[in-house]
């Protein structure tokens, strides 16, 4: 496979190649002689990408991680609650799920519940992906419950930002609280927010 034809391929494809949307088994073979000459990199069997595409804003979370949800750091940045910079692509699964992700791709997975993935969740397009992501007040309430993992002053910054928002929904907030049994500590910290 020519440059040119491999480059066609990824750019009708955001920088990525599925197996599954290829026309033949020739081009297929070409895609994986690509990986093996370290034009491409292998996420894991039959999704393959450009090396450059993985220091871009978003990667194709569905293909790497079905029906992962994008959490926590992502999350926060997507709504702007904070300044912070993402360490990782959080992406939230069923606690019974086995995935295993390659270290290239810097994805963090959080095990929740089955019932914790019931609730708070939204799609959105962020970088020309469709990804599933914690609604605004679900991600409020999400760094409520890990506050002490990712620290206080992220969690009083996310809630700050929250309160500054035209477009938020406190008795969604509070609903999303409940369910994450964090509904009382959220009291506390939107009394001192609020002052």
């Amino acid at each position: 496979m020519s440059m040119t034809e491999l480059r066609t391929i990824l750019n009708d494809n955001k920088g990525y190649v599925n197996a599954g949307s290829l026309s033949s088994q020739a081009e297929l073979k070409r895609v994986q002689r690509a990986a093996e000459d370290g034009m491409l990199l292998r996420l894991k069997r039959g999704v393959y990408v450009e090396p450059s595409e993985m220091l871009s804003n978003m990667i194709d979370v569905e293909s790497i991680v079905p029906e992962g949800v994008i959490c926590l750091y992502n999350a926060w940045a997507y709504y702007q609650l904070t300044t912070m910079v993402p360490p990782a692509f959080c992406v939230a699964i069923s606690a019974k799920r086995k995935i295993v992700v390659p270290d290239i791709t810097h994805i963090q997975l959080y095990y929740w519940k089955a019932e914790n993935l019931g609730f708070g969740i939204t799609e959105a397009d962020i970088s020309g992906f469709h990804v599933r992501i914690t609604d605004q007040e679900r991600s409020v309430c999400d760094a409520v419950k890990y506050r002490n993992k990712v620290g206080k002053e992220i969690c009083s910054e996310v809630i700050r930002s929250y309160l500054r928002k035209k477009e938020r929904n406190l008795s969604r907030l509070m609903e999303y609280a409940e369910k994450l049994r964090v509904k009382t500590t959220l009291q506390k910290y939107l009394e001192i927010a609020i002052g």
